[in-house]
């Protein structure tokens, strides 16, 4: 599942995406939000980088079951898991310099 540019019409359970096999990519924002707008260009970079990297874009909001299980607070965060686990986090990035920590964590990950 390569970069995807549309967030999810229904965002998928906690024990979903802890199930999901392999590594995968959580963006988490609002298609509204300027911050989330901006670092597009990178997050798509990244996922061209990695073609095996799974990318759910999830919509996220007040009382979103999703989002607050992951503590998100702001936007965009983005989250790296491989086969359920957190490996990295990134939030509100900017460049594709403010990926790195997601880039260690794929090389190893």
């Amino acid at each position: 599942m390569p970069y995807t540019d549309r967030y999810l019409e229904t965002e998928p359970s906690r024990a979903e995406v802890d199930a999901r096999e392999g590594v995968l990519l959580l963006e988490f924002g609002a298609p509204w939000c300027p911050h989330c707008q901006r670092a597009q260009a990178a997050i798509e970079v990244l996922a061209s980088e990695h073609p095996l990297l799974g990318h759910l874009k999830i919509e996220d909001g007040r009382g979103q079951p999703l989002g607050r299980s992951f503590k998100v607070k702001r936007w965009p965060t983005l989250v790296v898991l491989h086969d359920g686990q957190e490996l990295a986090r990134v939030v509100r990035p900017v460049s594709g310099e403010d990926l790195a920590p997601l880039r260690v964590a794929l090389v190893g990950g």
